[in-house]
């Protein structure tokens, strides 16, 4: 088991150095930094041009390999550089960095754990009124983009505040409002209140995606062998169908996980858009427009970490549902 956990944390290490190493490239390849200086009234002179960008390591007139060295070896002692405006990545993003990962994480536990408790009932109960209904629902959402589902909370939550409670229940921008006097009670419910409508607009999708998933895998188990080998030594239907069936079903669900954390950090950046959180999706929007090549890089660096933590999440949970993989 240990042996496993390692080699897997071997292979993470160098996917991680290859998806930044790559990303960076990218970034200091395709955006132009020098043409943010274009635009300036008076224009400054091309050497204080050069002079700028060289100090922030941003000068296209040096060679790509030597600005990545720089680049690389800041990164390794913890520095990501500077911004195009030449402020260190580091301060801006350890702020966004927490605002994207509580909304991200509350999404994929909610997405994740309502959507395996659906498929399960929808597979026990197949062909019922719940399974044909969470069927329906969930290639509804799934037709719907994040943009739009977003978008379609806002109006209901406000319609919602106005005509059914009276008074601001969900509130839809922001992470938390300014100059609340009510102590630790008051801003834990303000920021509850903030989180409500994102977290639905990231979870809905993920809610869609496992049930069907894993109603697929538990219908697969359910006329299993041991299943009724379970059901013939006395254990009752329930708690056959949770302490085996279910066990068995969720192991490829769990490998799904990694690849859904993925999917769900680029619905964060819509998300963050659409709600005014000043997270890191929203910051790499603006990194692109602003030619901000360490900046789209260091975000890159810490999605391509985030991900694959979640995988390797993925792997601890196969190696606890699974005793072949412990052995």
């Amino acid at each position: 088991m240990a042996g496993f956990l390692a080699r897997r944390l071997l292979s993470y290490a160098v996917l991680v150095s290859v998806a930044a190493s790559l990303a960076y490239l990218l970034a200091a390849t395709a955006l132009d930094p020098r043409s943010n200086y274009a635009d300036r009234t008076p224009k400054p002179p091309p050497a204080v041009v050069d002079a700028q960008l060289t100090a922030l390591n941003l000068n296209d007139k040096t060679p790509l390999l030597q600005r990545y060295a720089t680049w690389a070896g800041g990164v390794l002692h913890g520095d990501f550089g500077k911004t195009v405006t030449g402020a260190p990545v580091n301060e801006d993003l350890k702020r966004r960095m927490g605002v994207t990962f509580r909304l991200v994480i509350v999404g994929l536990i909610c997405g994740s754990l309502l959507g395996v408790l659906v498929g399960a009932l929808a597979a026990v109960r197949q062909y019922g009124w719940f399974d044909r209904l969470t069927t329906g629902l969930s290639f509804l959402v799934l037709a719907v983009p994040v943009v739009v589902l977003a978008n379609v909370l806002i109006l209901v939550a406000t319609w919602a505040n106005e005509n059914v409670f009276g008074r601001y229940v969900f509130l839809v921008s922001g992470e938390y409002s300014d100059g609340l006097t009510t102590g630790f009670l008051g801003h834990l419910v303000d920021r509850l209140q903030h989180l409500i409508l994102p977290t639905i607009s990231l979870s809905v999708g993920l809610i869609a995606v496992f049930s069907r998933y894993q109603r697929n895998m538990m219908l697969d188990v359910l006329d299993a062998d041991f299943v009724r080998t379970a059901r013939a030594k006395g254990l009752s239907r329930r708690r056959a169908l949770t302490r085996h069936a279910l066990r068995t079903a969720l192991i490829p669900v769990v490998t799904y996980f990694a690849f859904t954390f993925g999917a769900l950090l680029t619905g964060a950046t819509f998300t963050e858009k659409i709600f005014g959180w000043h997270g890191l999706g929203e910051q790499l929007i603006n990194s692109i427009f602003s030619n901000d090549v360490n900046t789209v890089a260091a975000i890159s660096l810490l999605a391509a970490v985030a991900v694959l933590a979640a995988s390797f999440a993925s792997d601890l949970l196969h190696a606890a549902l699974d005793p072949r993989v412990r052995a």
